[in-house]
Parts: C-alpha cells; structure tokens; sequence
C-alpha cells in the first residue's frame, strides 16, 4: 500500500480539524458557522474515506471537495430546522444548538424536574411533544437522550440519576410517537461539564438533559 496519499490524507484532517476548533477560524458571530463547520467536517470524511481505499492524489482531493459540499448542505439543512425547532418551544431556558453535524436541545435541570426528581415537570410536558413532532418529520434521524448532573453529592448515584432523568424525558418522546428503537438513553452523571463547578451558577448548567438528533446523512 502506498503510505504517502495516507499521510497527506493524515496532514489534511489535522489541519482542518484544527481550522474547526479554532474560534478565530469559526467566529461564533458568523452567520455561516455551521455550514463551514459541517463543510470542514464532510472533508475530513470525504479525504479519510478516499486514504483509506487506497485512493490516489487526486482522488483524495475529489473525496474532500465532495465530502466538504456534502457537509456544507448539512450544516445548512441543520441550521434551518433549528430555527424552526427554536421557533416552536415557549419555555426559556431551552436551547437548540446546531454542531454543523448534529442538533442538541439542552433542558435546564431547574427547569425540568424537581430538585432530586427524575419525573418532568407537567410545564415542560408540552414543549417536549413539540420536539417530538419535530422528530416525527424527520425519521431517519437518530436521537440520543443525554442525562448529566452537577458534582455534587456521590457520583455513582449521580450517573443514576442522570440515567433515570434521559430515561424520563425519552419516555415523553416516546409516548408522543417517536420509535422507541431510534432513542437511546445515557446516564453521564458529573463526567460531561460545560461550566465550573465551583460556582452556583456553574452546577446549574451543568444539571442538564441534551436530546440529540443525528441525521442519517
């Protein structure tokens, strides 16, 4: 096998992921963010797919170009429907975030159960048939219902409770129509964090469910 297309495939997904995780390359006030994300993604694919077939030079050139336009029209689709998702769900505190290759709605803890409960709370029922209905149109997507916790308190019982609480808010899902067989339920407990612990207002983010949706292509 000739190593060098390998290498070069190599070469070009480092600096492209590079290019991904750099804030001064995807500016968040960039209204075309997620499409360049979604298109630096499809051509890290496009060029792995094409190494790793034995592609030559140029075919790995082709695989990136075709996986970069494919990941683009992605991060474009996935921006649309969270706008409209965004549109539909009255209760503040929800947010839906395009990744460029996924969509996650984040449920705030202190909005969706009761402090130690994993049952939902009947204000949150209705928005959640709302992203049930936006998960009925597009069927092919996969969903992942992610429960995380602060760190506070014993973290064996923190992954329970984190597991307990996606396993309520997918059988919300679940019972509005969405396939029981295209969610999957995941306890994180304290090991996911997006802010400090060390702050009240650090836990508070950190208590959270995340439903997300990945598309089939």
């Amino acid at each position: 096998m000739n190593l060098k297309p390998i290498a070069v495939a190599a070469l070009g997904a480092t600096l492209a992921l590079s290019a991904c995780t750099n804030p001064a390359m995807l500016d968040a006030s960039d209204p075309n963010r997620n499409a360049r994300s979604g298109a630096i993604f499809g051509g890290i694919l496009g060029t792995g797919i094409s190494a790793a077939t034995g592609g030559s030079g140029s075919d790995l050139a082709i695989g990136a170009v075709a996986g970069a336009a494919t990941g683009a029209l992605l991060g474009n689709r996935l921006d649309r429907q969270a706008a409209d998702l965004r549109a539909q769900l009255a209760t503040d505190g929800i947010t839906v975030t395009n990744t460029g290759t996924t969509l996650v709605v984040t449920l705030p803890q202190d909005i969706t159960f009761a402090s130690g409960s994993y049952e939902v709370n009947a204000s949150l029922q209705a928005d959640l048939r709302r992203v049930a209905g936006y998960l009925l149109r597009f069927p092919d997507s996969r969903v992942q219902v992610i429960g995380h916790t602060d760190n506070t308190g014993d973290a064996l019982m923190n992954v329970g409770l984190s597991h307990r609480r996606a396993e309520a808010v997918a059988s919300v899902l679940v019972a509005s129509g969405v396939a029981p067989g295209r969610v999957q339920t995941i306890g994180r407990g304290e090991d996911a964090p997006i802010a400090s612990n060390l702050t009240p207002e650090g836990r508070a983010q950190n208590r959270r469910v995340e439903i997300v949706v990945i598309p089939n292509s």
